[in-house]
């Protein structure tokens, strides 16, 4: 059953000469129109996890989707087309599907990106939607992890992305790690899992021990 949501979002001028069209439907006004929205956290809700399931030797996993059909156009628009519009979407949806009971002392830390992309880019994409989401859950946001290295995964085999991975990441010495924090580890997606792998291994070796992992997607991990 379809329904549709009455928009009354009041439209910039620029939204005006230039509207943004939903990337599901085609509707004008927005870039994901709410029905689209709420199709994209029913679909969240009937997800067979056996599908994409997590790795062993990962913490617990939250995470939209699979990458594929709808929600592959939106992270591939708004990483390389710079639809910045998407990010507030992202995070909306995030705080959606995320458990409402998470840990009081939870801390959300984004894995950074790379400065090349950065540039390429105009925008820190992971870092723009952590800091919306933690404001609409009221967590703190920390930039806990620092690039060592700006290596570029997107492409490469597994083999090199792990070890790429493994020497990516630095904790920021700025930051005391408390052994009784959770950390919340924030990406847009996992692929082999090579880098949330090295940077909890960093964290763990400088002292933190809880974690949760939140993405926007999954790649089929056979």
């Amino acid at each position: 059953m379809s329904f549709i949501v009455k928009n009354t979002t009041i439209l910039s001028p620029l939204d005006l000469i230039a509207p943004h069209s939903c990337r599901g439907c085609g509707r004008l006004g927005e870039v994901l129109c709410d029905c689209c929205k709420n199709h994209i956290i029913s679909a969240h809700a009937r997800l067979d996890q056996n599908l994409a399931p997590s790795p062993n030797d990962l913490p617990p996993m939250f995470y939209i989707n699979e990458r594929s059909n709808l929600l592959a156009t939106l992270i591939h628009d708004y990483k390389y087309q710079s639809v910045r519009a998407l990010g507030p979407k992202f995070a909306e949806i995030l705080s959606e599907i995320l458990p409402q009971n998470l840990p009081k002392n939870a801390v959300l830390v984004p894995l950074p990106t790379s400065t090349k992309h950065i540039r390429e880019r105009g925008f820190d994409h992971t870092l723009s939607i952590a800091k919306r989401l933690a404001k609409m859950r009221n967590l703190k946001l920390e930039k806990l992890l620092l690039r060592a290295k700006n290596t570029v995964q997107v492409g490469t085999d597994k083999k090199t992305r792990e070890s790429q991975a493994s020497s990516a990441y630095l904790v920021n010495p700025k930051i005391t790690i408390d052994p009784q924090t959770t950390y919340v580890l924030f990406d847009d997606v996992l692929t082999t899992g090579a880098s949330m792998r090295a940077a909890l291994k960093k964290l763990r070796e400088n002292g933190a021990q809880n974690f949760i992992i939140v993405l926007l997607a999954v790649n089929r991990l056979n």
